[in-house]
């Protein structure tokens, strides 16, 4: 199990510039996945981006690719998003997430994740 305590978010207008940070502790997992997910009013939890434990294998939805950047920094258990260009459509409560993963890749889908942070909420104005 992994406690995650999210951090970093605020309100900025559209084109502005974000980073989100997730504490990470108590981690008693081998090989994991990390994800940032978001939810709007209304709908429903989407993936945004997730890295493989050791940052060297990162997935992104389409609606973020090439805007977002998520990394892990294992010096200090913290994992990232950078959000550059955000786009009111952006605006949602986002979190944190945890797996423990076997093989293969971190899916951008709810279901394998377990650990939750308490989330951070994005205001992007137009």
């Amino acid at each position: 199990q992994v406690q995650l305590v999210e951090s970093g978010g605020g309100s900025v207008q559209a084109g502005g510039s974000l980073r989100l940070s997730c504490a990470v502790s108590g981690n008693s997992y081998g090989l994991y996945c990390l994800a940032w997910f978001r939810q709007a009013p209304g709908k429903v939890r989407e993936g945004v981006a997730s890295v493989l434990s050791g940052g060297t294998t990162t997935a992104y939805s389409d609606s973020v690719k090439g805007r977002f950047t998520i990394s892990q920094d294992n010096t200090n258990n913290t994992l990232y998003l950078q959000m550059n260009s955000l786009k009111p459509e952006d605006t949602a409560l986002y979190y944190c997430a945890a797996h423990a993963i076997y093989g293969g890749s971190c899916r951008l889908s709810r279901s394998p994740y377990v650990d939750w942070g308490q989330g951070t909420q994005v205001t992007v104005s137009s």
